[in-house]
């Protein structure tokens, strides 16, 4: 039990912990995802398809109640204003969070996953020293909005209802390497959204690259399976409905 103060009135809540029973794993099948700036996250399907997952909607809240908040600032500190722009904003993120994981989820239960790589990006923001590592203005306004960490968390305890393992895996590389014929490579990343391998010749969407990759660090190195171009290419994107607060294709 808790009193929290919500701007405007002190608010009692009730903090229950409950046992939830956890179901098997749907299948043996494995996922990867890569979290990126310019689309939230990508996931790659083991013998399925690939998705991308854009980040437009934090992206444009961000901006705007950013600067309702620094429109509303009073003398003495945030006004009153400022503080329900603050709160509105906390609560759209977490809304998107929530309901991102738990689509993600229940797409790997449709697709008979049963252990989910995802790239761990706990060291992103220091160097090798353990100082603030600079990645430009615009780079350091991104990244300070990021919640890769808080989605990881919460795609855990979705996850673990279905049976499904989520494995924290390093992201060395990932980027880089050829998902068609694992050459490694800084300049075959064309552009943020774009590779293009030098020696195999195949073009495809980055973040789905990383993504392959990533899945692969739990399955199999180097690659084996017959990777579509056409897939890797053209990934599926699901976009945030604010209307119905869901993701729809």
């Amino acid at each position: 039990m808790r009193a929290v103060w919500n701007g405007d009135e002190w608010e009692l809540h009730l903090v229950c912990k409950k046992e939830i029973p956890v179901e098997d794993a749907p299948g043996d099948k494995t996922a990867g995802i890569d979290l990126g700036i310019s689309n939230y996250l990508a996931i790659d399907y083991e013998d399925g398809a690939s998705e991308l997952y854009p980040g437009n909607v934090l992206k444009e809240d961000k901006h705007y109640f950013t600067r309702e908040e620094y429109q509303t600032e009073g003398e003495n500190g945030p006004s009153k204003r400022a503080r329900k722009a603050r709160q509105k904003l906390s609560r759209r993120k977490d809304h998107f969070l929530h309901t991102l994981s738990k689509h993600i989820v229940q797409r790997c239960v449709e697709e008979a996953v049963e252990k989910i790589a995802v790239g761990d990006l706990s060291d992103i923001r220091e160097d090798d020293d353990g100082e603030s590592r600079n990645w430009g203005g615009s780079g350091n306004k991104k990244l300070h909005g990021w919640e890769f960490d808080r989605f990881t968390n919460l795609l855990e305890y979705k996850a673990e209802e279905h049976g499904i393992l989520v494995d924290r895996v390093g992201e060395e590389n990932t980027s880089k390497t050829c998902s068609c014929c694992g050459q490694i490579r800084d300049s075959n990343r064309v552009e943020r959204g774009l590779y293009v391998c030098s020696s195999c010749e195949t073009t495809m969407n980055a973040d789905v690259n990383g993504a392959v990759n990533i899945r692969r660090k739990i399955t199999q190195s180097p690659p084996t399976e017959d990777m579509s171009n056409g897939r890797l290419a053209r990934p599926v994107a699901y976009l945030f409905n604010q209307t119905s607060g869901s993701f729809h294709p």
